[in-house]
C-alpha cells in the first residue's frame, strides 16, 4: 500500500485476498494429486523459495527511505528508477534532487515501535486493532465449531470437501461484502458494521439456542431439536462471514493508519494479536472441548467491547499515509455520518485549528484584545 495513491490502497489488498482465496480453493485438489501429505508439504514449500530472489528484484520502499531520513539510499534509489523508465531528473523530477543534497547530510533516523508509549492517540489505535483482530479471528472458530457440530445431523457437512469448500466460500463471500461495504462506508464504518453483525450472531448463538432449547422440550411447544440445529448453523455462517472481515479490515486498517517509520511494528503487533487469537482454537481442541462455551461467552464480551473502541478510530479512506509520528498523532477522530450544510462540526480538522497560545499573555497585558471581544473571537452581546 506503500506503493498506491490513496484511491487505490483498498482495492489492491482485496486483489491480493482473492489470489490468497484462489490459493484455498486450490489446496484441496493439489491433496488428493499428491495423496502423500510429505509431498503436499514440499510442493507448498517449494514457491516459497522464489521469495529468496525478493532481495535482489523488489527495491526499497522509497516512501521509507525518505521517513526515516535515509536520504543517500532514496537518492540511489530515484537516479535507478529515472534510468529504468527513461526519465530526465533535471526535466521530469526538477527540484527533487536539489532537496536531496541538502538534506544528504543529515543521519538516518529510524524509529522503533516502542516510541509508540509516548504517543497520545497512535497508541489507543493500535491497541483498539489488536483487540479487534484478536476477537476476529478468535470467535471465528467458534464459529467454525459450532457449524461442524451438526455434521451428523445435516447431510451437506458430512463430507471433509463440502466442509471445506463451505467455509472458504463463506470467506469469499466476505471479501465480495468487504468491497462493496468499505466502498460507501468507508473503513471505520465497515469495521463497525461487521464488528456488530459478529457480535449479534455471536449473542444469539448463545442466548436464542438455549431459549429455544429450553421451549423445545415441551411437548406442546411444537419445536424441534432440528429447528435449533437450523438456527445455530445460520448464526454460524454469518458469525463466520463477519467475523472473517473484521479480522482482514483490521490488519489493513492499522497498515494505513500506523506511521510509515513504525508501519511493519504496528502491522506485527495486529498480526501477532491474529495469530494468538487463532492459538486458541487447538487450545481448546486439545483439552476435548472443554471450556469452548466459556472460550466462546469471552470472545461474545470482547465483540461489544470493541464495537465501542472502533468509535474511537480515525477514519483513513482517501488519506494520505502518515509519514512520521506526528503525522499519526494527527489522525482525529470524525462522526461517522457527515454533518450537515452550515452546522458547526464538533470536531475541528487539523486545517481548522487555530492558534490561541498568545491569549493568555495578551490577556494578562490587558491589551492583546480589541474592545467588545471575547477570547474565542466573538464579540460580546
Amino acid at each position: 500500500i506503500e506503493l498506491c495513491p490513496p484511491g487505490k490502497r483498498f482495492m489492491i489488498t482485496m486483489v491480493a485476498s482473492f489470489v490468497a482465496m484462489a490459493g484455498q480453493f486450490l489446496m484441496p485438489g493439489l491433496a488428493a494429486l499428491c495423496r502423500d501429505w510429505q509431498v503436499l508439504q514440499a510442493l507448498i514449500i517449494c514457491p516459497f523459495l522464489l521469495m529468496l530472489l525478493y532481495w535482489s528484484i523488489f527495491p526499497e520502499s522509497l516512501r521509507w527511505l525518505m521517513a526515516t531520513q535515509q536520504f543517500e539510499s532514496a537518492k540511489r534509489l530515484i537516479l535507478h528508477f529515472t534510468q529504468k523508465n527513461c526519465m530526465s531528473p533535471e526535466s521530469d523530477i526538477k527540484g527533487v534532487m536539489p532537496e536531496l543534497e541538502k538534506e544528504l547530510s543529515r543521519r538516518p533516523k529510524k524509529v522503533c515501535i516502542v516510541k509508540v508509549v509516548g504517543t497520545r492517540n497512535l497508541w489507543k489505535n493500535i491497541v483498539v486493532l489488536c483487540v479487534n483482530s484478536l476477537t476476529g479471528f478468535g470467535i471465528h472458530h467458534c464459529f467454525a465449531r459450532s457449524m461442524m457440530g451438526h455434521e451428523v445431523k445435516v447431510p451437506l457437512l458430512e463430507n471433509f470437501y463440502a466442509d471445506y469448500y463451505t467455509v472458504a466460500s463463506i470467506a469469499l463471500a466476505s471479501c465480495l461484502a468487504m468491497c462493496v461495504v468499505v466502498r460507501f462506508l468507508g473503513r471505520r464504518g465497515g469495521l463497525l458494521l461487521f464488528m456488530i453483525l459478529t457480535a449479534l450472531a455471536s449473542l444469539l448463538q448463545l442466548g436464542l439456542l438455549n431459549l429455544i432449547g429450553k421451549y423445545s422440550q415441551h411437548p406442546d411447544s411444537g419445536m424441534s431439536d432440528s429447528v435449533k440445529d437450523k438456527f445455530s448453523i445460520a448464526f454460524s455462517v454469518v458469525g463466520m462471514f463477519a467475523s472473517h472481515a473484521v479480522g482482514s479490515l483490521s490488519v489493513f486498517f492499522c497498515a494505513e493508519i500506523t506511521p510509515t517509520v513504525i508501519r511493519c511494528g504496528g502491522l506485527g503487533l495486529v498480526l501477532a494479536s491474529a495469530g494468538f487469537g487463532m492459538l486458541t482454537a487447538p487450545i481448546i481442541e486439545l483439552h476435548n472441548q472443554k471450556g469452548y462455551f466459556l472460550h466462546h461467552i469471552i470472545f461474545a464480551c470482547c465483540t461489544l467491547i470493541c464495537i465501542i473502541c472502533i468509535l474511537l478510530l480515525p477514519e483513513s479512506r482517501d488519506q494520505n499515509l502518515p509519514e512520521n509520528i506526528s503525522n499519526g498523532e494527527h489522525y482525529t477522530r470524525q462522526p461517522l455520518l457527515p454533518h450537515k450544510k452550515g452546522e458547526q462540526p464538533l470536531l475541528l480538522t487539523n486545517a481548522e485549528l487555530k492558534d490561541y497560545s498568545g491569549l493568555h499573555d495578551a490577556a494578562a497585558a490587558g491589551d492583546g484584545l480589541p474592545e467588545g471581544a471575547t477570547a474565542n473571537g466573538m464579540k460580546a452581546m
